[in-house]
């Protein structure tokens, strides 16, 4: 898979909106030989292969000190203020809105022809140890990036109706 399929990826996902534009998903992305041998140990027994054989690995992590961009990405107000010094409102912004970034990232990698197999089977201790020790970065899950055999690929599993998953009132 090409560097810029990678940048495309990216640049078409940056776009999404966040709470108050926090941008706190942060990407690893895994490519080589020899840190998908840093990669494997910390995944689960079932996740090994698909992982060894995908193109890419995405390591999806969420930047604890992504406040301290707020500046830069909302400057219109002290949004900085809003979580320094407060963990659990760090924790709870990073978490979900680096969710709601990775969904953009599974959509926008499809949006360039990409197959996902996004994964929550591996140790995060270890990928933040083996990964992201020395930053502020901490993993949310993992995403394979490739291009599946469709004759080898499950039929796509069913989802439930509208009624069973919506009210309108």
């Amino acid at each position: 898979m090409s560097t810029e399929t990678l940048h495309a990826l990216y640049d078409l996902m940056k776009w999404g909106p966040t709470s108050a534009n926090s941008c706190p998903l942060r990407i690893v992305f895994v490519t080589t030989p020899e840190a998908k041998a840093l990669l494997l140990p910390a995944m689960s027994a079932g996740n090994v292969e698909k992982t060894r054989t995908a193109p890419v690995t995405a390591i999806l992590a969420q930047d604890m000190a992504f406040y301290d961009r707020l500046p830069q990405l909302f400057p219109h107000a002290d949004a900085r203020s809003w979580y320094a010094g407060r963990e659990a409102a760090i924790a709870e912004a990073a978490m979900r809105n680096s969710s709601l970034q990775a969904g953009y990232f599974i959509l926008a990698a499809r949006a360039v022809g990409l197959d996902c197999g996004p994964m929550s089977g591996f140790d995060a201790g270890k990928v933040n140890a083996a990964f992201l020790g020395d930053t502020t970065w901490r993993v949310n899950f993992l995403c394979n990036l490739g291009y599946g055999d469709r004759a080898a690929l499950h039929p796509r599993l069913p989802r439930l109706a509208f009624d069973e998953t919506c009210i309108i009132r």
